[in-house]
């Protein structure tokens, strides 16, 4: 059997971790054995807090919805029931948004969720 000589491979494949791991503490940015395992784990995080940063955005507009709507007499849930009755088809986020930058829209759109739980 022939002899493979790795060199140029393996240091390519190590400088890819390295480059990877730049900027992590100690020797996990030095030293490419912990660099490997803790670029798997750093990895594995990044992918679950892609998942997460969706779940944690969606609760902040809730809350923020919640607060305004309290703000104008309804709770949260009312204030969405009220919306869907009067087929008001906006998401959580743009509510949000108009929670805080435009109150006086909000306050129409919490009259009419209003109108609608009375009817």
């Amino acid at each position: 059997m022939t002899r493979v000589k790795r060199g140029s491979v393996k240091r390519q494949k190590h400088k890819k971790v390295l480059k990877e791991t730049k900027g992590f503490y100690g020797s996990a940015s030095r030293s490419y054995r912990i660099a490997k395992e803790l670029l798997l784990k750093a990895m594995s995080y990044n992918y679950i807090d892609r998942k997460n940063k969706k779940r944690t955005f969606r609760r902040l507009w809730i809350s923020r919805i919640n607060a305004a709507a309290r703000l104008n007499g309804l709770s949260y849930n009312q204030f969405i029931n009220g919306l869907k009755k009067g087929n008001i088809d906006i998401n959580r986020k743009m509510l949000s948004e108009i929670a805080i930058s435009e109150p006086e829209t909000f306050k129409k759109l919490t009259d009419v969720a209003k109108e609608q739980l009375s009817a």
